[in-house]
């Protein structure tokens, strides 16, 4: 009888770290998950209380193959945490995406299967793809598009939360409303924000503070080691550039990045690196 392959063994001896909103959201899906992942491969299942317990168990990994199951917020965690280590061969990573629609938003952009049986038996079925990632000056990464400045989550519109859609309308709330609208005409909506930043790609000016601007989008999502920088100006013009390097400075703004707003800042530069991460994806 032939000794087995030790890359073979390798391949198939899984690190799950299950984070711990996702064991909040969808108990049922981390179960599923599991019992795909332990069918097909050798599973040590880590079940971390915080941020400090995910990041010692990706830490004491040794030659396991990581797999996340959470949300976009867990996936961002893990990239960051792989892309502070010293060796790059070994930041590489499998997901499976747990938790609400609004949550995994990248995961979907970059190509992971939504569903607890097709992402897991992606996990035992892919192959890894090296993907490219935006990383700040403070080591802060970006996996999908990086928006300045940071609006409202989820499409909402400002002043307009916690709307409670299961109650049902009134039939005098809707008089008095007709009756207001009849007596008087509704208040003109809300003027766009406009906003004075200097944008600069590879030290080439896209935009400086002398020019009002709507909004500015960066990705590195094309794999082809550049970012693709779009400003849009509040005229309507858009100016798009491709870089290595993106700076942006100004007055005080705040930035969203895979859901996650930061800032404010005054100035901040994002870099490509190219191949910079791995992530199991679909064949084909």
């Amino acid at each position: 009888m032939s000794a087995p392959d030790p890359a073979a063994s390798t391949e198939h001896q899984l690190l799950v770290v299950i984070d711990p909103v996702a064991r909040r959201a969808d108990g049922e899906s981390v179960r599923i998950a599991k019992d795909v992942l332990s069918a097909g491969a050798h599973t040590k299942v880590c079940l971390p209380d915080g941020p400090e317990e995910f990041a010692r168990a990706l830490a004491r990994r040794g030659n396991r193959r990581l797999v996340v199951v959470g949300d976009d917020r867990a996936l961002l965690r893990a990239v960051t945490l792989l892309h502070r280590e010293r060796n790059p061969a070994r930041r590489a990573l499998s997901l499976v995406p747990v938790g609400p629609p609004a949550a995994l938003e990248v995961a979907r952009s970059l190509g992971v299967p939504v569903g607890a049986v097709a992402a897991a038996r992606s996990v035992l079925d892919g192959v890894v793809r090296w993907l490219d990632l935006l990383v700040d000056d403070s080591d802060g990464v970006v996996l999908g598009d990086l928006r300045i400045p940071a609006g409202p989550a989820n499409g909402a519109v400002p002043g307009q939360m916690g709307v409670d859609r299961a109650a049902p309308p009134s039939v005098w709330t809707t008089c008095r409303s007709l009756v207001r609208t009849l007596v008087r005409p509704a208040p003109p909506s809300a003027p766009a924000a406009v906003h004075r930043l200097r944008v600069e790609a590879d030290g080439a000016l896209l935009t400086d503070l002398d020019e009002l601007l709507s909004a500015v989008t960066v990705s590195s999502r094309s794999g082809a080691g550049k970012a693709e920088v779009a400003v849009v100006m509040s005229s309507g013009r858009q100016v798009t550039a491709e870089a290595l390097a993106v700076t942006v400075s100004g007055p005080d703004f705040r930035y969203r990045r895979d859901g996650v707003v930061t800032g404010p800042v005054r100035t901040r530069t994002w870099q490509v690196r190219a191949g910079a991460w791995g992530l199991t994806l679909p064949m084909g």
